[in-house]
């Protein structure tokens, strides 16, 4: 899927120095990895309005229960999600 300056496939380690590399130049203080990517995938679809067991499939989860500690929702979504479909809100 991505190649190197010679046309060759990128090695596991490349993808992680690069990715650490962006991370760093961006300012971004915490530990960062390929894998990070699903799980804001994850969170900003949920985020968005996805649904769950959509995600699920994307993600190729055999379980909802792993799609979910994917998710990373904060306690603002949850109470604006809360004021938007309680009928009592």
């Amino acid at each position: 899927l991505f190649l190197n300056r010679r046309g060759s496939k990128l090695t596991r380690a490349m993808i992680f120095t690069i990715i650490k590399d962006l991370a760093a130049k961006a300012g971004i203080k915490k530990n960062i990895s390929p894998h990070t990517f699903r799980h804001s995938f994850a969170t900003h679809m949920i985020e968005a309005g996805a649904d769950l067991r959509a995600v699920q499939e994307m993600l190729g989860h055999e379980s909802i229960l792993t799609t979910e500690i994917y998710s990373h929702i904060d306690r603002s979504f949850l109470r604006d999600t809360l004021i938007m479909f309680h009928p009592r809100s």
